[in-house]
């Protein structure tokens, strides 16, 4: 039982990384956050049911879900400031 709650926690993760990312490059509130945010809850809901995991995965999943939309985002933030204009050491000249 353990071990399948740990596959899909991490297959989670992985696919909220992606969303994170592009969730990040969407204005905040509008209709595409909201979409990238919520995206992955089919797919989480139908490995649930297909698998037919215990309800004490829920809280897991969610919290793997929601890590992986706050890495997502860290990461497009972090490639964003480095490949700017403004961070270019070229810029000043």
């Amino acid at each position: 039982m353990w071990a399948k709650i740990a596959l899909v926690s991490v297959l989670c993760l992985l696919v909220n990384i992606p969303m994170g990312m592009r969730r990040e490059r969407s204005r905040k509130f509008s209709w595409q956050w909201f979409v990238w945010i919520h995206a992955s809850i089919p797919f989480i809901i139908a490995l649930r049911i297909w698998l037919k995991l215990h309800p004490v995965a829920i809280p897991l999943n969610i919290a793997a879900a929601v890590l992986g939309q706050f890495l997502g985002g860290t990461l497009e933030r972090k490639k964003r400031h480095v490949t700017s204009p403004a961070a270019s050491p070229l810029s000043d000249q």
